[in-house]
């Protein structure tokens, strides 16, 4: 049987919180993990080195916990969810997960357009799983846009004295993030084609990067990226795929645009999928190797950005 709000609960039971010093965090966290280890559940921490310090400090138990790479660890969303998968599975039949975690976001440094991605995406990715997942966020760094998805990827909010309410804010649904663009985008694109093929585009971002100074690696890596988001607008999006580059001697940044839609569900790119033979695995390797990937929607259609290399 699951214990604690969860009761009752079949799936993934999704909360987040906010706290506004060392000791509101304190409060809220520990109450849920110590709980847990009373339970006899699994109970795991995905925290940054300062909040696991907090948390080591006040729980009863510290050696009852499972303590994993926090996502500040990973640079990379994808990287994240195949940890989680990983260790998930060893409690295959178990009642109920617990797990707390830090995300990622830009008043840490993180650019927030996948993690905005992945909070919305969980709820999908681990819908079957027996899992109670608090991701708290601190209201001295959270800048209040994130904020507003926080509240929009979460059915549920926790609060100081055992609170756990359903979130009036939660939509159900992913709404697209604003666009994380580039400081170089302000620039002339050295590239800027209009339905190339791929073997066009693959041609063009290696002509661009010639004077960066990026790694053998990372330049397969960016046209990679530009081949296969090339290819999926020319498949999938509306006609005309437009193609730019900008680069400078440390980072490259690829925009693929169409008119048309794009991906329907925030899972896109962030798990592998083999639903279709032109799209799908693609999309999660250019998210598994480049620094950034962001999608965004406006009026005129549908943007892919990548970016590969150092940052300015």
């Amino acid at each position: 049987m699951r214990t604690g709000a969860a009761r009752g609960h079949e799936g993934y039971f999704h909360e987040t919180a906010f706290y506004g010093s060392d000791a509101d965090f304190q409060a809220l966290v520990v109450p849920f993990l110590d709980e847990g280890v009373s339970a006899g559940e699994p109970v795991l921490v995905a925290c940054g080195a300062a909040n696991e310090r907090l948390l080591r400090d006040r729980v009863a138990d510290p050696s009852a916990l499972r303590f994993l790479p926090g996502s500040d660890q990973y640079s990379r969303p994808t990287d994240t969810i195949l940890e989680y998968r990983k260790v998930f599975a060893e409690y295959a039949g178990v009642a109920q997960i617990r797990v707390v975690g830090d995300v990622p976001h830009t008043g840490t440094g993180a650019s927030w357009d996948w993690w905005s991605r992945y909070e919305a995406a969980v709820n999908d990715i681990f819908a079957e799983v027996p899992l109670w997942g608090l991701c708290p966020y601190d209201l001295r760094t959270t800048p209040a846009d994130v904020l507003a998805d926080v509240l929009r990827a979460h059915p549920r909010v926790a609060g100081a004295g055992g609170r756990h309410l359903a979130n009036p804010d939660y939509l159900g649904s992913w709404t697209w993030p604003e666009p994380d663009r580039d400081p170089l985008e302000v620039e002339h694109p050295l590239v800027d084609l209009l339905d190339p093929s791929p073997a066009e585009a693959r041609r063009a971002v290696s002509a661009a990067c010639v004077a960066t100074r990026l790694t053998r690696d990372e330049l397969d890596d960016v046209v990679y990226a530009a081949s296969e988001a090339v290819t999926n607008a020319l498949t999938h999006g509306k006609p005309p795929a437009r193609l730019r580059v900008w680069a400078d001697d440390a980072h490259v940044v690829v925009a693929v645009a169409d008119r048309g839609e794009g991906p329907a569900s925030p899972t896109a790119g962030l798990v592998p999928t083999e639903r279709t033979t032109t799209a799908g695995l693609g999309l999660w390797l250019t998210h598994r190797t480049c620094r950034d990937v962001s999608l965004s929607r406006d009026a005129d259609g549908f943007t892919i950005r990548m970016v590969v290399g150092g940052s300015t």
